[in-house]
């Protein structure tokens, strides 16, 4: 029926599938991006000092022209030219085409000021942005930063050959019998030839492979749900995103259940699938 319990995880489940789809994408590039070595640009002092020393310079003329334009108002405003300034459409027209001698283009300093200003914007942001990357650098030099870009480099073989096997599981219909912990149990004794108990331990590796998929995934959920909600949140719309917040986590944990399943033995597969029916 509509309102079996089959029904509506599988309803629940389209959409918290499909976030956890767009965090793990996002994750998936953002991730060896940010922590893999390779992506890293060269950066050094001297790099630095010299956009310092053109922002600074920028921000000396940005004063030097702001200077300008107040000592030019202060010079019409003591002339009494900005009390008996033309009115009309043909006084603006003649304020443009005359000018007193030895004052100031104002519009047109303005204009350049205006320039300067984005041009300082742009300066300062990729100031820090080399910043930024000098700490990165400097980070990858430890030892937790080669074993974050030794990570990078395994999750990004391991995330193609995951979109590999999923295309053709959508391409020729398949659905996985065994669960990665045995399979891979299986090949290496395989190719060792060693006397190893599979099932038992399968069983072990699975339960605490799925215990951290839940953590990671869960607390990587949370990271990101608190940022959005920083970003977005007031006085006002506080308690409606809260209500969205949790159920989205909601969504999301039902959905790790669902896709939970194939990281498990089947006789324990087949109890979650009994709970929530043949999806």
């Amino acid at each position: 029926g509509i309102l079996s319990i089959e029904q509506l995880i599988s309803r629940v489940g389209v959409i918290g599938v499909t976030l956890m789809a767009l965090l793990s994408g996002f994750g998936a590039v953002n991730c060896p991006y940010t922590y893999m070595s390779y992506f890293l640009r060269n950066v050094t002092d001297a790099d630095i000092l010299a956009l310092e020393r053109r922002l600074l310079q920028t921000m000396d003329m940005i004063v030097s022209k702001k200077k300008r334009i107040a000592v030019a108002h202060r010079t019409m405003f003591q002339r009494g030219e900005v009390h008996n300034k033309p009115t009309g459409f043909w006084g603006m027209i003649k304020s443009v085409t005359t000018s007193v001698p030895g004052s100031e283009n104002l519009s047109l300093i303005q204009q350049e000021v205006d320039a300067l200003e984005e041009l300082s914007r742009q300066l300062f942001l990729e100031t820090a942005d080399l910043h930024a990357t000098k700490e990165r650098i400097e980070y990858s030099k430890t030892f937790q930063g080669k074993y974050f870009n030794f990570l990078g480099y395994f999750f990004s073989i391991y995330c193609v050959w995951k979109i590999f096997m999923a295309t053709i599981n959508i391409v020729f219909d398949r659905v996985g019998k065994t669960d990665p912990v045995t399979r891979g149990i299986e090949i290496t004794v395989n190719y060792l030839g060693i006397q190893f108990d599979v099932k038992f331990w399968s069983q072990h590796i699975s339960f605490i492979l799925v215990g951290i998929i839940i953590v990671t995934s869960i607390r990587g959920l949370l990271i990101t749900l608190t940022k959005f909600f920083y970003a977005i949140s007031s006085s006002k719309s506080s308690n409606v995103i809260v209500l969205l917040l949790a159920q989205i986590m909601g969504m999301y944990f039902v959905s790790s259940v669902l896709l939970i399943r194939m990281s498990m033995p089947p006789e324990y597969r087949t109890i979650i699938t009994k709970v929530l029916g043949e999806l």
